[in-house]
């Protein structure tokens, strides 16, 4: 059954932060910046499909300049919709219009430990357990690969990282690859669990990351993998990550010029390869903060650059993904909360399709499962939203007001049975909605608190549904293989 929400307002968002004036300035300057700054690209091979479409090139800079009849063409071919599926086949993410899905964010590097508190590198076990419960939180629709895990070498993390998904949870997943050779082995991973390339064309279960450096370049690595799962049949996300004063300019208008300049890029290069490739539009655009020199991913500035470059591609008719929900807290506190909520309720009411980050610590660099666990629940808050207030003749409930009258209560009716369950979102217990006696006598206990006792009761309680033994079988064999290959002997 597919998880998909939508605003209840249609074809349009709830939050929209450009004008269709200023849309189409936007637009405007990121054609003349592809076509007069131009793009670097890395890549022999992408060059020479750049060439063979038209483009004019600079072979000593490396440098492609893509002209607007390119672009045009493209936005023509690419699909308007994404369709995903969970590993046993069934439709699980509807990706377009203002359909609304969560994920975790991708490759940290750290995990907050759950006993010290403490960010630490991440084991095999902890992803496992990550990804378990990931496959419980019914308001997380996708997993990701989301861990660097430590205990195997670090150039097969890629694919390991995915093997661990595969192994723990049906739910679609987002990732992508470190290495060039690291598509091809994730795709025989995804073939092998559903049942060969034509299953993984036809119902794809992955949508792959490539990401493009700013300001302007691809690297070798990143537009090989693109060039290989556009072939593969893969989805993709063309994802940018521009700092704001760093690697962009410092006006946000600036940003978005580029950001889309960037994104469009990929799009033309996936379109000349094969047209009717399916790509979402994606960033992960931060802001430099000049005092200390980091990268807030959750500054409210980052946070309209997303809400704002989501209207882009809903003018160009695509998917949209952005990098929402995380913060840049180190721990599991009031920050933490103040900029997972601001990030998932905005990019919500922005209509993004696919937005990562619950769970997220530290710059988009950590994952917490107590973080996962609370917002989950602002996933849930957000949905609700979505759905709105419906306005009808029960809704109204004029016989129901008439029969209660005047110093009735509404408790005893059918009515108040059958709409409570429907109108009111009811959070876990991780979200305390008790008597102040009631929370005293049980311990008085903070959310993270409770988010540490729910997330030991879901990896008590919950087991994924398991592989058949053959497919899980086949697909240790391939991880075993691809751990020989780098020096590892067995399984972590």
């Amino acid at each position: 059954m597919c998880n998909c929400l939508t605003s209840p307002i249609g074809d349009r968002p709830l939050l929209e932060i450009l004008s269709k004036e200023k849309i189409e300035e936007i637009h405007v300057a990121s054609l003349r910046v592809l076509e007069e700054t131009g793009i670097m690209v890395n890549s022999e091979n992408a060059f020479k499909i750049f060439i063979e479409m038209g483009a004019d090139v600079d072979k000593d800079k490396k440098i492609v300049y893509i002209p607007e009849h390119l672009v045009k063409e493209a936005l023509k071919r690419v699909p308007s919709v994404v369709k995903m599926y969970s590993r046993d086949g069934k439709l699980s993410m509807l990706l377009t219009k203002n359909k609304v899905h969560y994920n975790p964010g991708s490759a940290a590097l750290y995990v907050l430990d759950r006993e010290t508190g403490e960010m630490r590198r991440p084991l095999s076990e902890d992803f496992r357990q990550f990804v378990r419960l990931v496959d419980a939180m019914e308001n997380i629709h996708a997993q990701s690969t989301a861990m660097v895990v430590s205990d195997v070498p670090e150039i097969v993390a890629d694919r390991y990282r995915l093997y661990i998904v595969l192994k723990n949870s049906t739910k679609p997943i987002i990732t992508g690859a470190f290495t060039i050779e690291g598509v091809h082995d994730m795709k025989k991973m995804l073939e092998t669990v559903l049942g060969g390339e034509k299953e993984l064309r036809k119902r794809p279960l992955a949508i792959f990351d490539a990401c493009v450096s700013s300001p302007l370049e691809w690297s070798e690595i990143t537009v090989q993998n693109l060039i290989d799962c556009v072939n593969y049949g893969i989805p993709v996300e063309v994802i940018t990550a521009p700092q704001v004063g760093g690697t962009a300019p410092a006006t946000l208008a600036g940003t978005l010029v580029q950001l889309n300049a960037e994104v469009l890029s990929g799009i033309v290069l996936t379109q000349m390869i094969k047209p009717g490739t399916p790509v979402i539009y994606g960033g992960s655009p931060c802001v430099l903060d000049m005092r200390t020199g980091t990268g807030r991913l959750a500054a409210i500035e980052a946070i309209m650059i997303c809400c704002a470059y989501a209207q882009m591609g809903k003018y160009y008719d695509l998917p949209t993904y952005g990098y929402l929900g995380l913060s840049d807290a180190k721990t599991i506190d009031a920050q933490a909360g103040l900029e997972a909520s601001i990030g998932l309720i905005l990019g919500s009411l922005a209509g993004i399709n696919n937005i990562a980050g619950p769970g997220m610590l530290s710059f988009e660099n950590c994952q917490s499962f107590e973080k996962l666990v609370i917002d989950n629940e602002i996933c849930g808050y957000a949905l609700r939203f979505l759905r709105g207030i419906q306005v009808n003749e029960e809704t109204l409930a004029l016989d129901v007001i008439k029969r209660v009258g005047p110093k009735g209560h509404f408790l005893a009716q059918k009515h108040t049975n059958k709409w409570f369950r429907i109108e009111e979102y009811m959070p876990s217990y991780v979200i305390d909605t008790r008597s102040e006696r009631d929370w005293l006598e049980k311990g008085a206990k903070d959310i993270v608190k409770r988010a540490k006792e729910r997330v030991d009761e879901v990896l008590k309680e919950h087991e994924p549904e398991p592989l058949p033994p053959d497919v899980g079988k086949e697909l240790d064999n391939i991880a075993l293989e691809i751990l020989k290959k780098h020096g590892a002997t067995k399984l972590p």
